[in-house]
């Protein structure tokens, strides 16, 4: 397993609660490929309160893709719906999860403070 996503997942169920995900609810599997090796993490979310486990279990959707595209959407260099539509990454069950999850990854999960952006009409 790459450093990067072991570090997500070991991050993500440290926060215990995501602002980012308060209207969310259900559970998302992900299926990791390594070559012939699968590594499963399993998030649910219930408003916001997030758990994460390796569980094989049932989910409201499965994703599976390898693990070095999820490495990619986890450093916001992938957009999990783009590697979607070219086939790189599938799902099964509630594609909606997919697009609410999106939040919780790469460098969108930490809302900027107003300070950090920039005044309209700045040149700088």
């Amino acid at each position: 397993m790459s450093d990067t996503t072991a570090a997500f997942f070991e991050e993500l169920a440290q926060r215990g609660y995501v602002p980012a995900a308060e209207t969310m609810r259900g559970s998302v599997r992900f299926d990791l490929r390594n070559g012939k090796r699968t590594e499963r993490w399993l998030v649910s979310v219930d408003r916001g309160a997030v758990t994460v486990s390796r569980r094989n279990a049932a989910a409201d959707a499965v994703v599976r893709t390898d693990e070095a595209l999820f490495d990619g959407l986890v450093r916001g260099e992938v957009n999990a719906m783009a590697a979607m539509l070219r086939g790189a990454l599938t799902i099964e069950g509630d594609g909606g999860l997919l697009l609410l999850f999106q939040r919780l990854l790469g460098p969108t999960t930490a809302p900027r403070k107003p300070s950090e952006a920039s005044p309209a009409g700045s040149t700088s």
